[in-house]
């Protein structure tokens, strides 16, 4: 081997040592970065005529446990917005002191009829009267504001889903970004793996909104699609689009949000997505609450129904809301739809608002200056038919709406007290089953970490050996220099 051959090889050493001790101190730097750093490799090949090179950097990659990162995120994301919600509609039944659920309906139910039962024992005493329509009062405002409550968290579900598709759609606008950074320095095989760690951060910032899963192109591209098989990239960014609807009531349908005019959420939705957290909200807005506001509904209905007053006189007139009513009614409610958020006490029963209570004893709450709806004819003050009737009308089967999903056929004590068990029981499932998606994602998180997260102990052995190879390489091409200078002398060549 000629000194010039053996000086090119020292040379390339040292070349190649700095630039793996480059790779190094990257990797060092970015050793604390556990959730977008890959761990970076100096890629060595021999070159003609002897000696070596940095031909490329990589980096450390898993895109199986990648993949599981990004759908327990998903998972977790869907989740935490569910139980998010259910524990606000949680305030609707106000656990007391003892654990009950104080201010539920199921509760300030049996409240009034215990109250009912009191006037019942006593129907001449005009407080037992006044404290049986003011249960009433608060029973009914109990179902408002469920209502409210429920409602309000709809549109909090509409307003995060409309945030959610900004940003879906402003993470697809910066991935197109990188994946195009990506593919130019692939083919002009320049190092790519700062903007390949960026995409993968994009990527799982994606997955927090949307259920995802990703194609890798020949060229180092990608494709990205949702967990439904709506595409979302594809070459360009895919338009996320959604209205928001800012006010809701009980038979408010919330809009679509769409991925390139396929609806993907919705009960039209053709491709419906299954995570993240966009999925999350829009099961919450159109099925969890609308679930529950049908049973408020239901409760609300009854109670119209059961204390609705009949024609007494034989004249056929029609039945006509009793103690319970909605505002402006001339007749009882065609449906129980949104009846929770409007059931008021009638004011002609209301000693508040200038009514009388013995109506509830006598009857003609419905039609106060006529008799038609009067039962205490007589106006015997120890009159209990009436009262005894509504009791019984209390404890008897009724019939409600399917849509509530705790069956159709029941007391409206019993249904009351199983819409607060629902309503518990989901939220207790949401809240597991978040913690069990929440683990999932920790485990994944470090078992990816783990695998291509930078490990110090690692890379300072590294940075050892390097250094050694180095004061190794630079030893050489000083003997190398000196043998030269000595050849130069013998030659009687002075070097200036």
């Amino acid at each position: 081997m000629g000194l010039a051959t053996a000086a090119n090889i020292a040379q390339s050493a040292l070349n190649t040592v700095t630039a793996q001790t480059q790779v190094l101190t990257r990797n060092i730097a970015g050793a604390n970065d556990t959730t977008t750093f890959n761990t970076k490799v100096a890629n060595v090949v021999t070159i003609a005529g002897g000696g070596a090179q940095v031909a490329s950097v990589s980096r450390v990659q898993n895109q199986t446990l990648f993949e599981n990162v990004l759908n327990a995120t998903s998972s977790s994301a869907a989740q935490t917005a569910i139980s998010d919600g259910l524990t606000q509609l949680e305030a609707t039944v106000g656990a007391a002191s003892d654990g009950s659920a104080g201010q539920s309906p199921s509760t300030l139910l049996s409240n009034f009829t215990n109250a009912l039962q009191s006037y019942e024992s006593s129907p001449s005493d005009a407080a037992l009267a006044d404290s049986a329509v003011s249960s009433a009062q608060t029973l009914a405002q109990s179902l408002n504001s469920a209502t409210s409550t429920v409602q309000n968290v709809r549109e909090q579900a509409d307003a995060s889903m409309s945030q959610s598709v900004e940003q879906i759609n402003s993470l697809l606008q910066q991935f197109q970004t990188v994946n195009a950074q990506i593919m130019s320095g692939n083919a002009n095989g320049t190092d790519v793996t700062d903007a390949q760690d960026s995409r993968d951060s994009i990527l799982t910032q994606l997955a927090q909104q949307i259920g995802i899963t990703t194609v890798t192109n020949a060229n180092g591209g990608m494709n990205i699609y949702t967990d439904s098989g709506a595409t979302l990239f594809q070459g360009t960014a895919r338009t996320v689009s959604f209205t928001p609807t800012t006010s809701y009531t009980s038979g408010t349908t919330g809009n679509a949000v769409y991925v390139d005019g396929v609806p993907v959420t919705g009960s039209g939705s053709t491709m419906p997505i299954q995570s993240g957290a966009l999925a999350g909200l829009a099961n919450l807005r159109d099925d969890v609450t609308v679930t529950y506001q049908s049973q408020l509904d239901s409760i609300a209905g009854n109670l119209i129904s059961t204390f609705a007053e009949t024609d007494q006189s034989g004249g056929g007139g029609p039945t006509q809301p009793g103690l319970f009513t909605t505002p402006g009614a001339t007749g009882m409610p065609a449906s129980d739809m949104g009846l929770a958020g409007m059931i008021e006490i009638n004011a002609n029963v209301d000693p508040n608002q200038g009514g009388n209570a013995s109506l509830l004893r006598d009857g003609g709450i419905s039609d106060p200056s006529g008799t038609a709806y009067t039962y205490n004819t007589s106006g015997d003050g120890s009159y209990t038919g009436r009262l005894d009737q509504l009791l019984g009308n209390l404890s008897a089967t009724a019939t409600f709406d399917p849509a509530g999903g705790i069956g159709t056929s029941d007391t409206l004590s019993d249904y009351a007290t199983n819409s607060v068990s629902w309503l518990e029981a989901q939220r207790s499932n949401a809240s597991s089953a978040g913690t069990y998606q929440s683990t999932l994602l920790s485990q994944a998180t470090t078992a990816l970490s783990n695998t291509t997260g930078v490990n110090i102990d690692s890379q300072m052995s590294q940075m050892l050996n390097l250094e050694n190879s180095y004061q190794a390489s630079a030893k050489l091409m000083s003997t190398i220099d000196g043998m030269f200078g000595a050849l130069m002398q013998t030659m009687g060549i002075t070097v200036q």
